[in-house]
């Protein structure tokens, strides 16, 4: 079989930041890394749960909203896949990172989507987690370029 691109990407020297991982089409595939990938600890399920929930709430809720297709954690737990239509510019996918990060680390209140009938794992969340995810990882994406996006 062949080897899919994601496996492609050297995990040694890859850094904190945003990627574009892959382009399918007319759907662009960023990869956020909020981890350096087998250097520092990864990401526990219940905090990268809720930044999930928040985030894809705040992109779909977004200007972009009808572009954005998918937002969700990688399985190694250092990052996650964001998936929009190619009309989003590369400029405006940093920006709207940018703003859903910004939006998590300043969130207070419920969790949205978060009760038994709106998600398969509702009583695993940590808000405060999440937020803090958000704030360590905001600095990151500050001064974030197209020019960066490259691997």
């Amino acid at each position: 079989m062949e080897k899919i691109a994601s496996f492609t990407v050297d995990h040694t020297v890859l850094q904190k930041g945003m990627y574009i991982s892959r382009v399918d089409g007319d759907v662009v595939t960023y990869d956020i890394r909020t981890r350096r990938p087998n250097v520092e600890e990864v990401m526990d399920n219940a905090s990268i749960h809720t930044v999930e929930h928040l985030f894809a709430t705040f992109a779909r809720n977004s200007a972009h909203k009808d572009e954005v297709i998918y937002f969700g954690p990688m399985g190694c737990r250092t990052g996650f896949y964001f998936l929009v239509r190619d009309t989003v510019s590369h400029e405006q996918a940093i920006a709207l990172t940018k703003d859903a990060f910004a939006f998590i680390a300043a969130y207070e209140g419920e969790i949205p989507g978060v009760s038994a009938v709106e998600c398969g794992n509702w009583r695993e969340h940590d808000l405060q987690g999440a937020v803090q995810e958000a704030r360590a990882f905001f600095p990151i994406l500050a001064d974030w370029t197209v020019e960066k996006l490259n691997y």
